[in-house]
């Protein structure tokens, strides 16, 4: 495709993400951790990356329809999966939750999470609110975790453009979280909207960073 020669060329990374968004995209997620240990070490011998087990709306439903504790998963897991880095999805300030919690709730949390093997920390704010994320980066830089910085990709117009969603916009989003700390990037296009032409814009630019 035209422009990919000019982007440096690294080794693909694999995040599998079957255990948190596989199940929450297609089954509500609802399965349940004793579904997840007959193919855990399977998994773990594929080579992976990182596998993303934990976060979203994973938490929330354990306790509320699963009656389960949602702190032993990424346990019983780590048991079988020792090779992989866990991943999870975080709220920002929302942390798995649905409103902003105070700051000492989110170094509590974030701490608690790496103790039970979390390894990178996927952080997000559906508007791309920076300010979200300032008490969680610290937390996780503080535990010697990673941190994922995330965009999440919108638009207002067909394609990439206009006065809100352009490229400045997303250039400038990319800036503040490396700024910031944040150890590696993910545009999260919840929707499907991110062309391959655009990514590949938005990557050239990055990289003359």
């Amino acid at each position: 495709m035209e422009g990919m020669e000019e982007i440096e060329k690294k080794p693909i990374k694999i995040t599998d993400t079957t255990l948190r968004d596989g199940h929450q995209s297609c089954l509500a997620t609802r399965m349940r951790t004793e579904d997840m240990v007959p193919i855990a070490e399977a998994l773990d011998q594929v080579g992976f990356y990182s596998v993303e087990v934990w976060g979203g709306a994973t938490f929330d439903v354990a306790h509320r329809f699963l009656g389960e504790d949602p702190w032993e998963r990424p346990r019983v897991l780590k048991k079988l999966m020792p090779k992989t880095p866990f991943q999870m999805l975080l709220r920002g300030q929302n942390l798995v939750a649905y409103r902003n919690h105070p700051d000492d709730l989110v170094n509590a949390f974030i701490e608690k999470s790496a103790e039970v093997g979390i390894d990178i920390f996927r952080c997000f704010d559906a508007v791309n609110d920076e300010r979200n994320f300032e008490t969680a980066f610290k937390a996780i830089k503080k535990m010697g975790k990673h941190i994922q910085g995330t965009i999440c990709y919108s638009l207002t117009e067909r394609r990439m453009g206009g006065p809100v969603y352009n490229l400045d916009y997303y250039l400038n989003k990319a800036r503040i979280l490396e700024d910031m700390g944040a150890n590696s990037l993910c545009i999260k296009d919840m929707a499907g909207l991110l062309l391959p032409t655009t990514l590949i814009l938005w990557l050239k630019h990055l990289r003359g960073r």
